[in-house]
């Protein structure tokens, strides 16, 4: 048989427990020993004077090997419950656009939320340990801002979560490793005391329910939370046996270690006798005990339950086990059950029935809840389970403690590496305003993090493996983000309009940036100020028409003389008189950003009396470009404009056609017919007039109201097919146009 030998270090005393397991699962307690430290080298768990606990350790030690008569080389231990850091915290995460909530997705948010728990606890931290991170609980997590149970498969905009996570810190545990070389053992295993109480308090059968463990102990009262078969929580609050001996010194007149006595007494009989300081001698009921302790019981239950609660994301758990010395005294259990509002059965103090498998080869040795922990220090052992194990994280040997769920994000977390570089990184954004609105162009996203394990490829979320060599290469950021004028809609769509010569022409808004004006493929740049000009002057009103204006004449805007450089308004008249006439541009350039039409051409219409002493000029586009700026903006004013530029019957030449508020194309006089029959919308419509056509051609054929989008896009389909304004008809076309649903 191989013994092993437990030791739970507490802060008034040190057990030692010498022992082995049976093929039956059943353990063995070959030896046990109990020794108080001599001073207080202990303070609520944690080690002050490591030199002192060391010498106590060594004296349990050697009466141990005189007890089983054997060496004692290894050593189990555990960290106190009450030692470790518990930080509540709220994360969240935007998506670039509305997005699935993925499993990973919440994966990353709990992540994200521990290095929040952890930056937080640097803050407050003035030394330069490291911290375990050995659990952490969801309190409730957030869609959109609205409270949600779960987050997954749902869309949503931004999550987030409250999370509760609880450290370990550094230096307690290099702190029970000093002790223990100093003993002269070297340490087989580790884990948390709530953990191995859990083991002996907890059936592993019970585990997948979601119960709680109090340990009360001497100063604190520690607890743990269960739930999917791990332990999600850790608290302590600092309340426990102490106050309850405190309380009977002070009604019964005896000093402390006599007060303990009247404690233990009034749990396990009915009278109890006790000594005063007057070495007066009193037997009394036990009932009197615990009506004086009666409020102290119900104040530690409040506060244990309320704990409870906050650690199980504010709701009770299933069922409450109580182990320690301090959670036997009378009325305890019953009060907890009151504040967790759960029935008296589902709150007990588990002891004698949990030790059903533990055999003690001391006879004088009565199972009880304080032997709870040491015992199940020992059965730590053997599944080896809730350790500390070691990694090698790119060339760096560390430490982590094994939760039976550590992966390798949990080793790069440990490790320091930022978490930015575990995650795609979007390239640089860029912030910029466009007549005061804010506007935010994303950079492109990155490349994830390069993951191996041993070598092979790996993820973040791959199960850590003990002593694995794991490299991580950084994620990438993405290119940064870029962005024309050009692009901008304010560009592309907004027009402002004058009056020529009596006829209206629209002309794309200039755009200026930081005040001055720039260029269709000018890349906006961070905190550029933009806005779109809402005039020109009539030398570039001239240049967009590519007319010359004859200077020797007089310009007037709105019936005022003017010159070259006057600003003009919107809907401000202009009256001039020019020397040449051509074609309006159409490529792209500062001023216009429409593109090119292979079947059409903008052009201006001139008319010039014998007398040349006027000329009128309108700027007609094509049918294509009209039809895109009415449907993509379905501007109101702009389709009401359109209408007002047409040129009068009375007012063409005898061998013009009335033009239509869309169309405006000039056909030569020799230009062949040809007609054709299409079907619109289930209708024949004949089109003629025209060599050929295009499906725009069809609006000046039917009735279709163009101010009734009311922002909806427009469906254009020729033969079952998406088509385009300019696609060409052919006889026989079925075609389709109505407004798309949003």
């Amino acid at each position: 048989m191989n013994n092993v030998f437990g030791l739970d270090i507490g802060t008034r005393n040190v057990v030692g427990t010498v022992g082995y397991q049976t093929d039956d699962k059943e353990f063995v307690v070959t030896a046990q020993y109990v020794r108080e430290h001599e001073t207080r080298a202990m303070l609520d768990g944690q080690i002050h004077d490591i030199g002192r606990v060391a010498k106590t350790i060594k004296e349990v030690k050697d009466e141990l090997e005189k007890q089983t008569g054997q060496p004692l080389e290894e050593v189990c231990i555990a960290a106190a419950g009450r030692v470790l850091k518990t930080v509540t915290t709220h994360v969240e995460y935007e998506y670039a656009q509305e997005s699935v909530v993925t499993g990973e997705d919440v994966h990353t948010l709990d992540l994200l939320g521990i290095e929040k728990a952890q930056e937080a606890l640097k803050e407050v931290n003035d030394t330069s340990y490291k911290f375990y991170c050995v659990g952490y609980s969801t309190v409730k997590f957030f869609l959109n801002d609205e409270v949600f149970i779960s987050l997954e498969g749902h869309k949503a905009n931004k999550i987030g979560e409250d999370i509760i996570v609880t450290f370990l810190p550094e230096d307690v545990v290099d702190g029970l490793y000093a002790a223990v070389g100093q003993a002269g053992l070297s340490v087989a295993n580790m884990t948390l005391e709530p953990i191995a109480a859990i083991n002996v308090a907890i059936p592993e059968n019970y585990r997948m329910l979601n119960i709680a463990l109090v340990d009360v102990g001497a100063g604190t009262s520690d607890i743990s939370i269960t739930r999917d078969g791990s332990i999600i929580a850790y608290g302590m609050i600092p309340h426990a046996g102490d106050e309850l001996t405190e309380v009977i010194v002070q009604h019964f007149l005896v000093d402390f270690n006599m007060a303990e006595s009247i404690k233990l007494q009034s749990t396990t009989s009915d009278t109890v006798t006790y000594k005063d300081i007057m070495s007066i001698e009193h037997t009394i009921p036990a009932q009197d005990v615990w009506e004086v302790v009666a409020p102290v019981v119900d104040n530690i239950a409040q506060e244990v339950s309320a704990k409870i609660i906050e650690l199980n994301g504010d709701k009770t758990v299933s069922a409450c086990f109580v182990v320690g010395g301090g959670g036997k005294i009378h009325g305890f259990t019953e009060k907890l059950a009151e504040n967790l509002d759960l029935p008296q059965e589902r709150v007990a103090l588990r002891g004698e029935e949990v030790l059903g498998e533990v055999i003690f080869e001391q006879e004088d040795i009565t199972k009880d809840p304080l032997l709870v922990t040491p015992i199940g220090i020992c059965l730590n052992y053997y599944d080896q389970r809730n350790n500390f194990i070691m990694v090698r994280f790119n060339g760096e040997r560390i430490k982590l403690y094994d939760n039976n769920r550590l992966t390798i994000v949990d080793a790069a977390l440990q490790a320091g590496f930022p978490n930015d570089e575990l995650f795609p990184k979007r390239g640089t954004p860029i912030n910029f305003t466009v007549n005061g609105v804010a506007r935010l162009v994303r950079g492109e996203a990155g490349d994830g993090a390069v993951v191996t394990m041993n070598g092979k490829p790996a993820s973040i979320n791959t199960p850590l493996e003990p002593n694995s060599e794991i490299i991580i290469e950084p994620s990438t950021a993405g290119e940064a983000a870029e962005y024309k004028i050009s692009q901008l809609d304010e560009y592309n769509h907004s027009v402002i309009t004058f009056i020529i010569n009596g006829r209206r022409v629209s002309c794309p808004r200039f755009v200026q940036v930081n005040g001055e004006l720039e260029p269709e493929d000018y890349s906006i740049r961070e905190n550029d100020v933009i806005e779109t000009r809402n005039y020109y002057t009539v030398r570039q009103i001239a240049q967009f028409m590519d007319l010359v204006i004859d200077t020797d004449q007089m310009i007037f805007v709105n019936n005022e003389e003017a010159g070259l450089d006057t600003l003009v308004y919107e809907n401000f008249s202009v009256e001039w008189k020019t020397d040449e006439y051509g074609v309006a541009r159409i490529d792209n350039n500062t001023y216009n950003d429409t593109q090119e039409s292979d079947t059409d051409e903008a052009s201006v219409l001139a008319e010039q009396d014998a007398n040349s002493t006027e000329s009128d000029n309108t700027v007609a586009r094509t049918s294509e470009q009209m039809m895109n700026q009415v449907l993509d903006e379905l501007h109101d004013d702009f389709a009401k404009e359109a209408e007002a530029s047409a040129v009068p019957e009375n007012e063409l030449p005898k061998n013009e056609l009335p033009k239509n508020d869309i169309q405006e194309d000039i056909q030569e006089e020799d230009s062949s017919e040809n007609t054709i029959t299409v079907i619109v919308n289930g209708e024949p419509v004949e089109l003629s007039g025209k060599d050929t056509y295009i499906f725009v051609d069809i609006f000046t054929h039917i009735s279709f109201d163009l101010q009734a989008g009311k922002g909806r896009a427009i469906a254009t389909v020729i033969n079952g097919r998406d088509a385009q304004f300019s696609e060409e008809l052919h006889e026989g076309d079925k075609i389709e146009l109505y407004w798309k649903e949003n």
